[in-house]
């Protein structure tokens, strides 16, 4: 594990901290974080070495009226250098601890066949891989 890493669940008062930061696919746009953060159904936790933001998970709760919620991990992202240093996992925990806080009882996502490094992840994290799994997508939503 990295030494020096402070992790962050994001709220109103740290969100401008990921402005910058190379962790994400994308620059952060300010008004989508603000609806973000404003969403009581998103989560993401974030770490931070010396002030510089290196990485974040983020999840949304999925509720149903006949089961209880469940929630998805929808990304994980650490900046390069930072890769492989425990980072990832160590959000992936902190983001998995928060959602069975909130009551979800089943916690999933999906990664791509070929993402060696992600499925060494999830696996490390004792992640039930499944298979037989089909995605179907509406524009361009797996188009990354």
């Amino acid at each position: 594990m990295t030494e020096g890493v402070i992790y962050h669940l994001l709220v109103h008062g740290n969100a401008h901290r990921l402005h910058g930061c190379d962790a994400f696919d994308h620059a952060v746009d300010a008004r989508e974080l603000e609806r973000f953060v404003g969403d009581p159904g998103h989560e993401l936790v974030f770490a931070t070495i010396d002030d510089l933001v290196v990485g974040f998970a983020s999840g949304t709760v999925l509720r149903h009226p006949d089961k209880a919620p469940a929630f998805f991990i929808n990304e994980v992202g650490v900046d390069v250098p930072w890769r492989r240093r425990g980072v990832a996992r160590a959000l992936c925990r902190r983001l998995i601890e928060r959602a069975r806080a909130m009551g979800c009882t089943g916690i999933w996502l999906a990664t791509e066949a070929d993402n060696a490094a992600a499925r060494a992840l999830y696996r490390s994290l004792s992640a039930r891989e499944t298979r037989g799994i089909v995605v179907y997508d509406w524009d361009g939503a797996m188009d990354g």
